[in-house]
């Protein structure tokens, strides 16, 4: 009976049942760049301290900051690409200068 009911619920094409999926892929792919940002284990899996530090980085997008959001916005999304290339040239064993 159980192994019908999972069958079901992985064919089941309803619009809901998608956009539940695609949100929980979308939430699982955010832990995952916490995750790989190493913040799991420089807090010690610290959840409140987690998400102290993620309202901190929000108020200084909302523009409560000593920067503008826009040159913080540039700035983290440079050194995220460059993570990003860095995983990808490590994958490959290419050495980056």
């Amino acid at each position: 009976m159980a192994r019908v009911e999972a069958a079901q619920a992985r064919g089941d094409r309803r619009d809901w049942a998608a956009e539940r999926r695609a949100r929980t892929r979308h939430l699982i792919e955010l832990g995952g760049l916490i995750h790989k940002a190493g913040l799991v284990e420089l807090l010690e899996d610290d959840r409140a301290t987690l998400l102290g530090l993620l309202l901190v980085a929000a108020g200084q997008l909302r523009d409560n900051g000593d920067e503008p959001p826009d040159v913080l916005r540039a700035r983290w999304r440079h050194a995220g690409l460059r993570a990003f290339q860095d995983e990808r040239e490590a994958a490959e064993g290419v050495v980056s200068p």
